[in-house]
């Protein structure tokens, strides 16, 4: 087995899939990792429903005009999108494991920022929005503009980052320390 890789099950049946703990990998709380996996069994235990579904819709006639079968259609590629994003993020998730800390901003880290022309400081969790989703702290993806800037800054260090709507600020990592949710 491949060094920093985690076994991970799911599914209705006994799935097995090697999830890979490297630098593509999706910092998630064990709380997150497991409603995503009971997400992700409950549309593949979907699946025979939409199938009959869909099977009954067809039996109505023409498809051309069966709005029902057009609607169950687009719900099972909804579910399939999502089954696979599902796995893709468990597949590449880090399960609890802390960051070294240290005050460097990496995923898993509280981040407390201040921007150049604000008086005030904002303090976020540096995650997917999966590992956050029930916490009450604010979430940024390591992708976001804010959080890609600051991957790797050290308490101290001023980035600058692009603004969505064009613009650039810059901002100040006041404080890192591990998420402890």
């Amino acid at each position: 087995m491949l060094t920093g890789a985690t076994r991970v099950r799911w599914g209705c049946g006994s799935e097995e899939v090697l999830a890979v703990n490297g630098p593509h990998a999706t910092w998630l709380t064990r709380e997150a990792f497991d409603r995503l996996k009971r997400e992700l069994n409950r549309l593949i235990a979907n699946r025979p429903t939409i199938a009959a579904e869909i099977s009954a819709r067809r039996e109505e006639g023409d498809l051309r005009e069966n709005d029902a079968y057009r609607a169950i259609r687009e719900e099972q590629v909804k579910e399939e999108g999502r089954i696979r994003q599902l796995q893709q993020l468990l597949r590449d998730a880090r399960i609890e494991e802390r960051p070294r800390g240290g005050g460097v901003a990496e995923p898993g880290m509280v981040l407390t920022v201040a921007y150049e022309d604000a008086a005030e400081t904002e303090t976020f969790l540096l995650a997917t929005r999966a590992a956050g989703a029930h916490e009450e702290i604010e979430v940024y993806s390591p992708e976001s503009p804010l959080g890609h800037a600051l991957l790797g800054a050290r308490e101290g260090d001023t980035r600058v980052y692009e603004l969505p709507r064009g613009g650039t600020m810059r901002v100040t990592l006041v404080k890192a320390e591990p998420y402890r949710g």
